[in-house]
């Protein structure tokens, strides 16, 4: 079935062609009818399948009669609001509106934190038909006045599922409150929780529900494979992994950002060119690293599950997890970087004993085992036993799979205990040092002439004298 079988407009056909593609996806094929028949639709499908352009070529036509090319933002009022639930996604959404858009005269933009918000607001105020926003910053706007929502006509909720795990529903809930009652709602995830169905009961009305596949079903054209490796071997086998496939464009998942800093640094080390992607960096700095890796100036992209979502590189052949996420439906995202639009992709886990948990949870979400590989020999693994890559010493002081071959003789030289040192000689007066404290019996002839110094003077030249004297609260008397 093609394009034009789905009743698009030719401008919409013509921004289609230009991007290579002939015929759409299940989930287009699926969404794209009811959507222009202006119902409601509950829409769930695994990413990289197209979701996008299941929801904006069909906006895109329904607002298409109301384009005008006048300058005045009066004519150019919010029609269609998209929130998604990160920066990234919400960027890569409108440049796929202005994608399909190019060849209709109407506005778009989007509007996310981490950057000044003084360019946004020239923009709204400018007049635009189509907004995506993260809900966050969308708020910022609302309180600041610089948008007015009170003529949107369709609601796009994507990626539900992850503004529902980042705590956005009482965000959602005050942006809802502001739209028009009477309106369009779509709702798209990857995945159709019973979460994601109460909220669909209470936001859509008699919706149509798409689904083109299974709950939470990884990319069918993505391989899944594991090595069983100590935690300590993990940044020797990961480079090697790079260097010996001569991998490029590889997604390194890591779970926190300080691990993410760190991974990098050493991969730049062993002369990989890495960047780095997570929450701390700058929107900033942030796009610069993904247009880096787009463009192959670095090999090795090393996120945080921020990225799980929302990244959408083209024919991504490799995603690394270098720790195992807590969740396994997060796995399912980390994955769902590649295999997308057709494209085939390469799924590695790096697992050590800590991660069997994890593991198995994964394994029973996926109702699969992951391909068990055997472990190379790493480089220099011998000369690091011991030590894990952050310089810490290890439970195991020989690596797995390395024996070593030096004579028996130098491995005991090498390790011969030094000889303890001969006790010292007591020193005059009988007492040892090298021995526990005893204290000495006390006699009944010691214990009398204790007392009689108590009220007598010492067998020392120096009188006894009082407290405070020594604490130099009395003077000290002359003798």
């Amino acid at each position: 079935m093609s394009f034009e079988s789905l009743g698009l407009m030719p401008e919409l056909l013509r921004a289609i062609a230009d991007q290579g593609y002939t015929e759409p996806s299940p989930i287009q094929l699926k969404a794209i009818p009811p959507v222009l028949a202006r119902q409601d639709i509950m829409a769930c499908a695994q990413t990289g399948t197209g979701k996008t352009a299941g929801f904006a070529l069909p906006i895109l036509q329904m607002l298409a009669p109301q384009q005008n090319a006048s300058p005045s933002p009066a004519r150019h009022s919010i029609r269609a609001l998209i929130l998604t639930p990160t920066r990234e996604l919400a960027a890569q959404v409108e440049e796929s509106v202005r994608t399909y858009g190019k060849y209709l005269m109407l506005r778009s933009t989007v509007v996310f934190g981490g950057v000044d918000i003084i360019p946004q607001i020239k923009a709204l105020r400018a007049g635009i038909e189509i907004l995506v926003a993260t809900p966050g910053r969308l708020l910022d706007h609302v309180q600041q006045k610089t948008v007015n929502l009170a003529r949107v006509e369709i609601l796009v909720l994507d990626e539900a599922d992850r503004m529902l795990d980042m705590g956005f529903m009482p965000d959602i809930k005050r942006i809802i409150a502001l739209l028009p009652a009477q309106r369009q709602n779509l709702l798209f995830s990857a995945t159709f929780s019973d979460e994601i169905k109460r909220l669909a009961n209470q936001l859509l009305r008699s919706p149509v529900s798409v689904e083109v596949a299974r709950r939470n079903a990884p990319a069918d054209l993505v391989t899944h494979q594991m090595y069983e490796v100590e935690a300590s071997h993990k940044r020797a086998l990961l480079t090697h992994l790079i260097k010996s496939r001569d991998m490029h464009q590889v997604l390194v998942f890591v779970r926190t950002k300080r691990d993410a800093n760190r991974l990098m640094r050493e991969l730049v080390r062993d002369d990989i060119a890495a960047t780095a992607i997570h929450s701390d960096r700058t929107q900033g700095e942030r796009m610069k690293a993904l247009e880096d890796f787009k463009q192959g100036t670095v090999n090795v992209l090393v996120a945080t599950d921020i990225a799980a979502r929302g990244l959408d590189i083209e024919l991504l052949p490799f995603v690394i997890n270098y720790e195992l996420p807590y969740a396994a439906e997060d796995y399912i995202h980390r994955i769902g970087r590649t295999g997308r639009a057709g494209s085939t992709g390469e799924a590695i886990s790096l697992v050590c004993g800590d991660e069997q948990r994890m593991l198995d949870e994964i394994e029973r979400e996926l109702k699969r085992k992951l391909e068990r590989l055997p472990l190379p020999a790493l480089a220099g693994e011998r000369k690091s036993a011991g030590h894990g890559h952050d310089g810490h010493r290890s439970k195991t002081a020989t690596p797995r799979h390395t024996t070593s071959h030096a004579p028996a003789s130098a491995h005991a030289k090498a390790h011969a205990k030094p000889h303890p040192k001969a006790p010292a000689k007591p020193l005059p007066g009988g007492f040892d040092f090298s021995k526990p404290y005893e204290p000495a019996p006390a006699s009944a002839a010691s214990t009398a002439a204790a007392d009689h110094a108590g009220h007598g003077q010492r067998h020392t030249k120096s009188r006894r004298r009082p407290t405070a004297a020594l604490l130099g609260g009395l003077a000290a008397k002359k003798s």
